[in-house]
């Protein structure tokens, strides 16, 4: 296939474009590598990117149409082209303090590529959605099919509306979508304002942890490579509308997860426990079925596999 890949240098996003190159598809990625975090990790992960013959990247914001026709342009039209919209302005607590930020990037992104692929007549949309939809929702775990109407932060707002737009210009338009709703990914090359991230700086820094919820938060971490395989059997399956959860399939203790990166890490940290922080949940828990069955998504990846593995990438790309 042919693939537009909003977010091609961010986390997700590069792990998804390298699996398509990988597997023979052109990939035409998209990003405008802002300085929300780092923009040397998101260079690092282009770079390897363009290594491939069958990559090439447009430097671009989804806020601009002339910038998104000339990616557009290059893909084209038809059933074998496909839109994998990963890009957006990430971070719940980012969101409650910059909400323009997020509603323009987000929202009014996202409506650029929809209308886009109306446009072009492009195969089919796949879109990453969030957890953060499902707000303070207290039945566990969560199904596609529980309320979404009470998110607790601007960014869990956006991803709800990306929802509600990719299916009014289905019903509108005919643009085929699927929205996939991630648990808590992490691995290797990751975001630093993650929190597997955080801890492992502080660790290797000598800082207190700083630990929020009092610890005793649980939340469904998924290892990238197995949300890869869901957004690539989304692309693959292109249903007309459809929603899923992608999640590890199993939740866990944040202090499970915080012992499991000090013993890759050979170190142990100090710990600051501190109350819940605005926008956040107690606990995230997917019911994965529906993706098992149409998806035929199968999370393979414990943290007690994943966390080294980020750990292995983290002291080679620092040099630990």
């Amino acid at each position: 296939m042919k693939i537009l890949l909003t977010g091609s240098a961010g986390f997700i996003g590069f792990h998804t474009a390298a699996h398509l190159l990988e597997r023979g598809d052109t990939v035409i990625g998209f990003d405008n590598f802002n300085q929300y975090y780092d923009p040397k990790l998101k260079d690092a992960r282009n770079e390897i990117l363009e290594g491939y013959d069958n990559f090439q990247v447009i430097r671009g914001d989804l806020k601009n149409v002339d910038e998104l026709k000339k990616a557009f342009d290059l893909l084209g039209g038809g059933d074998d082209t496909r839109v994998c919209h990963l890009a957006a302005q990430a971070g719940v607590r980012h969101s409650i303090e910059n909400p323009d930020e997020f509603v323009q990037d987000n929202i009014q992104g996202t409506n650029n590529i929809l209308e886009l692929c109306k446009e072009y007549g492009v195969g089919g949309l796949t879109y990453a959605s969030s957890s953060s939809v499902y707000g303070d929702n207290t039945e566990s775990p969560f199904r596609e099919d529980h309320k979404t109407d009470n998110p607790l932060s601007l960014y869990g707002m956006t991803k709800k509306c990306n929802e509600l737009q990719a299916y009014t210009y289905y019903k509108l338009h005919n643009v085929k979508s699927t929205g996939l709703r991630f648990f808590t990914v992490y691995g290797p090359y990751g975001r630093p304002d993650m929190a597997l991230f955080l801890f492992a700086n502080w660790i290797m820094n000598d800082k207190p942890l700083n630990i929020f919820g009092e610890g005793k938060m649980q939340r469904d971490f998924t290892y990238v490579e197995d949300i890869v395989s869901g957004i690539v059997a989304a692309l693959d399956k292109n249903y007309d509308y459809e929603v899923f959860n992608l999640g590890g399939g199993k939740t866990e203790e944040l202090m499970d997860y915080v012992t499991t990166l000090e013993k890759a890490l050979g170190k142990e940290g100090e710990r600051n426990f501190m109350p819940m922080q605005p926008g956040d949940v107690v606990s995230t828990s997917a019911d994965i079925s529906k993706a098992q069955k149409m998806l035929e998504y199968d999370p393979k990846t414990h943290i007690s596999e994943g966390i080294p593995k980020f750990v292995e990438w983290y002291k080679e790309y620092y040099g630990v």
